[in-house]
């Protein structure tokens, strides 16, 4: 019975310690920041700047009294993080208090993913992987991009149940809140349109019926403001838009090796064009092995607009990390990730404090470096999904009845 408590407990205590550390890794900083020390130690955190130049001190309203380049269900998080943080901590709340506030919200929806992992009977290990998981370490207080990882990570188990109206519901809600979810709401509706033993007359009802819940639940966070204050409101949009890029991502890669430099324009096409013809190919090279859970293939999707994308910052890892330990056959791939994922942290920080003389000499060629070895698992994750079948314990009703944590006769680490 200890033995059972512990397996049940274990990950959670874990979690609980890597949280700690996650605060701890950007919180040691304190408030402000001297001589690059927040890229030398890594303690960079969007809240610090954000306390002071987002009106969050000053208890503004995103959108309506200030200005705010995330979509408009995080905006209203830092508002809340702002709110509680001054409840707190009174009026000698400084950009400290709000990191440490941010960071317990964050891992409060760290939890909330190991709850929703355990309730799916994810196997054990997998749920240890993500109670240690160095991307939380990392990212925990970096910004705010967790609550759309949450609300994916509930969209995808939606799906898993067979729950495709919740499941569009949730992606639609995430993608108010960072745009990757918004990669789940084709698969779900190409997956309504292929229904088996259903009329094409149903299979268009079905997939109309997801298109509507998807647009109401958007519109019902997004309207409000976007009514109000247009301009505000698009500035996420327009600020994606017009980033030229990222030191780690393929474009600025090749752009800085002289391999193909482009304006913005071209950039924004080209990554465009090639995201969407690899994800066309993953879908229509899986179709045949997961027709029935076209959900699966989220995680090849979303590895690829990752890899694809002008713009791949760091704690963009974190959006694929929960998906991996979901849906990957193997566990080796995802421990290689995450090393590739702490290797270019490193990188690109230790870069922006070279550019100013006081870090260790990192160029972009070390940038590309870890990139690179980042990307091989990333690209063995596409490779598989679209080669293999899902694991079993995968799958709703495998074939031993279940969910098995063995993945029945298909390997999965």
């Amino acid at each position: 019975m200890r033995d059972l408590r512990f397996r049940r407990s274990g990950p959670y205590v874990l979690l609980a310690l890597t949280c700690v550390a996650g605060w701890a890794f950007k919180g040691h900083c304190g408030a402000s920041w001297a001589a690059d020390e927040q890229y030398l130690t890594g303690c960079y955190s969007d809240a610090v700047p954000f306390w002071g130049l987002r009106g969050v001190a000053a208890g503004q309203l995103p959108y309506i009294e200030a200005q705010m380049e995330y979509p408009v269900l995080t905006g209203m998080l830092i508002w809340l993080e702002g709110l509680i943080t001054r409840l707190l901590a009174g009026t000698r709340a400084d950009a400290a208090d709000f990191l440490f506030v941010v960071s317990a919200v964050n891992a409060a929806l760290a939890f909330a993913v190991l709850r929703m992992m355990d309730r799916a009977s994810v196997p054990a290990i997998r749920r240890w992987c993500w109670a240690a998981a160095p991307p939380l370490i990392l990212y925990l207080g970096h910004n705010w991009d967790m609550l759309a990882v949450a609300l994916a990570v509930a969209a995808i188990l939606a799906a898993r149940r067979g729950e495709q109206a919740s499941a569009a519901a949730l992606a639609a809600i995430g993608t108010a809140a960072k745009l990757f979810p918004v990669l789940l709401l084709p698969l779900l509706g190409i997956a309504a349109l292929a229904g088996r033993n259903r009329s094409w007359l149903g299979r268009f009802r079905a997939a109309g019926g997801l298109v509507l819940a998807a647009i109401c639940f958007w519109a019902a966070v997004n309207l409000p403001i976007a009514l109000r204050a247009f301009d505000n409101w698009a500035e996420f949009y327009t600020f994606s838009g017009q980033r030229v890029g990222t030191a780690a991502s393929v474009w600025e890669i090749m752009a800085v090796q002289g391999w193909w430099n482009t304006d913005l324009a071209t950039r924004n096409l080209w990554s465009f064009l090639i995201f969407a013809g690899g994800a066309g190919a993953i879908v229509a090279l899986g179709w045949r092995r997961h027709r029935d859970h076209l959900w699966v293939l989220f995680t090849p999707v979303l590895a690829w607009f990752l890899l694809t994308n002008k713009v791949y910052s760091p704690q963009f890892d974190l959006w694929l990390f929960p998906f991996l330990l979901l849906t990957s056959r193997r566990l080796w791939p995802i421990a290689w990730f995450a090393a590739g994922d702490v290797l270019a942290y490193w990188a690109e920080f230790w870069f922006f404090a070279s550019a100013s003389g006081g870090g260790p000499g990192v160029t972009q060629a070390h940038i590309a470096a870890a990139a690179a070895f980042r990307a091989v698992p990333m690209l063995w994750v596409i490779v598989d999904a679209v080669r293999s079948p899902a694991a079993d314990w995968v799958m709703i009703g495998g074939r031993k009845g279940g969910i098995s944590a063995q993945g029945g006769g298909h390997q999965i680490d």
